[in-house]
């Protein structure tokens, strides 16, 4: 497609470029007529601008805040924290900083201070992971008040109305897993669902994986067949995490999977290597060293891809578009759902074909 020039919409129309960038930016000082010949033109010769090169024209700089967890408390923000830092690396020549809010994943009071120095340094622009539902709300509103727009990663939560979010679609992730039980244990097993160090009543996505999991049985008419089994498990007493997992195998021998909605399956996969348990499968999130440990040794099964480091990279992008590039964005953008198993494994932990796959 030939590329279409300020100057050759001028030439067309018998203006002054001066004339067509008033158009181009709405700046007034045109007459009706002329505005109205100048868009028709534009729309014949499908022109669309050069967003890249107005950006280098500008000298305003732009800051972002990133609110993620850390990734020495939980090894899966290594991923998005990596995406966010690429982002940035790219962004940098068109004047935009990115500061990174680092908070402890498992502490709402961490995360309520860090979203509080994020808000003081009056950045352009948000990306956070609104892991603490009840604690994030006041931020949202907070935002809106000063119009600073934010991007949503990890967890949709699309009621604040947030710039956009990147991330999978949790419920259907749900779904996916509910079909992997279906189709690797067709006679109707027991299925324990493992919400490990998340408090499912303060964290969206985990509701919307169970929820998924349970409506893929119910409108498959299998409900009544398959039982199902919920657990809130936390490992900060380790003693007491293994007590609560064998009470729970003891007391339903008929459990033949285990869907962990959490990053955190290879705990599930240790208590099992521990108590030589071969017989339960188990499905669960992220790719992380330690789950892609217990992955190849075949105590884990399937591997559902978040794609984090995507979450973190598109994100920044998304900000980059609407704040730099003056971009109509999309509200959403879905990552696919990528099910991961030992036989695919390699095409998936080369770091090269990650950064690929963005």
């Amino acid at each position: 497609m030939k590329n279409i020039r300020i100057k050759d919409i001028a030439l067309k129309a018998k203006v002054s470029t001066g004339t067509v960038d008033r158009v181009l930016h709405d700046r007034g000082n045109v007459s009706e007529k002329v505005r109205e010949k100048i868009l028709k033109i534009i729309e014949e010769m499908n022109y669309e601008p050069n967003f890249m090169a107005r950006a280098l024209g500008t000298k305003k700089v732009y800051h972002f805040a990133a609110l993620i967890g850390d990734p020495g408390i939980d090894g899966y923000w290594n991923d998005p924290k990596t995406g966010i830092e690429k982002a940035a690396r790219e962004a940098r020549q068109y004047g935009v900083e990115v500061s990174l809010f680092i908070f402890n994943p498992y502490d709402a009071e961490s995360f309520i201070k860090k979203a509080e120095e994020a808000t003081e340094a009056n950045p352009d622009g948000i990306l956070l992971a609104p892991m603490f539902y009840r604690e994030v709300v006041p931020f949202f509103e907070l935002w809106k008040e000063k119009e600073i727009p934010f991007v949503l990663f990890n967890t949709q939560i699309p009621e604040f109305d947030p710039l956009s979010y990147i991330g999978q679609d949790s419920y259907q992730s749900g779904m996916v897993a509910g079909k992997l039980i279906h189709y690797g244990q067709p006679q109707p097993p027991s299925v324990l669902v493992a919400h490990i160090d998340e408090e499912t009543s303060n964290s969206a996505h985990l509701t919307k994986k169970e929820q998924g999991l349970r409506n893929y049985f119910v409108q498959n008419n299998l409900h009544h067949h398959y039982e199902i089994i919920k657990a809130e498990l936390n490992r900060s007493n380790y003693a007491k995490f293994v007590a609560q997992l064998d009470a729970i195998f003891e007391g339903n021998p008929q459990i033949q999977f285990c869907f962990v909605t959490t990053s955190k399956a290879h705990e599930i996969a240790k208590y099992f290597e521990q108590k030589f348990i071969t017989h339960i499968k188990i499905i669960g999130y992220d790719l992380i060293p330690q789950n892609l440990y217990y992955l190849n040794k075949g105590l884990i099964s399937f591997l559902i891809n978040q794609n984090p480091l995507g979450q973190g990279y598109w994100g920044i992008n998304q900000l980059v578009d609407h704040l730099v590039f003056k971009k109509e964005i999309s509200a959403v953008k879905f990552l696919p759902l990528d099910i991961v198993t030992k036989e695919n494994l390699n095409y998936y932990i080369d770091e090269s074909m990650l950064y690929n796959r963005l």
